[in-house]
């Protein structure tokens, strides 16, 4: 039985997809599933997922119904997974598939998220856009100083989950990227822990990203204004490694 069900939207990565998986699966030791979803049949990654899927039965690629965008598919991976943490990391390279362990263990513990940290000490953003950047550690930065949220990156889309507190408090998010900063904000509100370890984020050395801040920050803003608000419950104590 897996243990962290790794839920990975894809869009035209074609071949790329290959190493990615060979990394994901070296680096993960936990008894895992990776779910990849993909919107059409005709996405370029489809063949070789398929492939991939003949000689590694721990890879479940998947058609997603909910509607196409990285958010339907993130929604759509986290309704189809068997394990009780759901890890969601991008296709692109860009995060560490180390951590997938460490943050997976964090949610056993007892938090609801556990974020990966590019902005906390110790954390790093290599590369990527600099206006982009920028906006992300500021609204980071900021939603942990005035909005103790629990993480310094509350934006980052590499966290792991609780599966049942995601399902319990449902995802609104249904476009982008959103779904990362939208589960923060509903755990403070909610008063249940939120746990950080740091990670080195680097910019991915093959393909174009298909992210375009303009047009989702509406999106964002939306729940950067949620994350400020006061909690409506009182934090549960909670002593975990590598948050601060």
């Amino acid at each position: 039985m897996a243990r962290v069900s790794v839920i990975v939207p894809v869009f035209n990565e074609g071949a790329d997809i290959v190493p990615f998986l060979d990394r994901v699966f070296e680096a993960v030791t936990l008894p895992c599933e990776l779910i990849t979803v993909y919107d059409v049949a005709e996405d370029t990654t489809v063949p070789h997922l398929a492939a991939y899927a003949q000689r590694e039965p721990r890879l479940r690629p998947m058609l997603n119904t909910y509607g196409r965008g990285p958010a339907a598919a993130i929604r759509y991976g986290i309704d189809h997974a068997q394990s009780a943490v759901v890890v969601v990391t991008m296709a692109d390279g860009s995060d560490d598939p180390h951590q997938i362990d460490q943050l997976s263990r964090l949610v056993e513990r007892g938090v609801v998220v556990a974020a990966a940290s590019r902005y906390m000490r110790g954390g790093q953003q290599v590369g990527g856009p600099w206006a982009k950047g920028m906006m992300s550690r500021l609204a980071g930065r900021s939603l942990h100083l005035l909005g103790r949220v629990g993480t310094h990156d509350a934006t980052n889309s590499f966290k792991a989950y609780s599966r049942d507190f995601v399902r319990e408090v449902g995802m609104e998010s249904d476009s982008g990227f959103t779904m990362g900063i939208e589960m923060v904000a509903k755990a403070k509100r909610a008063g249940l822990p939120v746990a950080e370890i740091p990670t080195i984020w680097l910019d991915r050395a093959i393909g174009t990203s298909n992210f375009h801040v303009s047009r989702w920050l509406m999106r964002y803003l939306r729940w950067y204004l949620r994350a400020l608000r006061p909690s409506g419950k009182r934090p549960r104590p909670r002593r975990v490694d590598g948050s601060e």
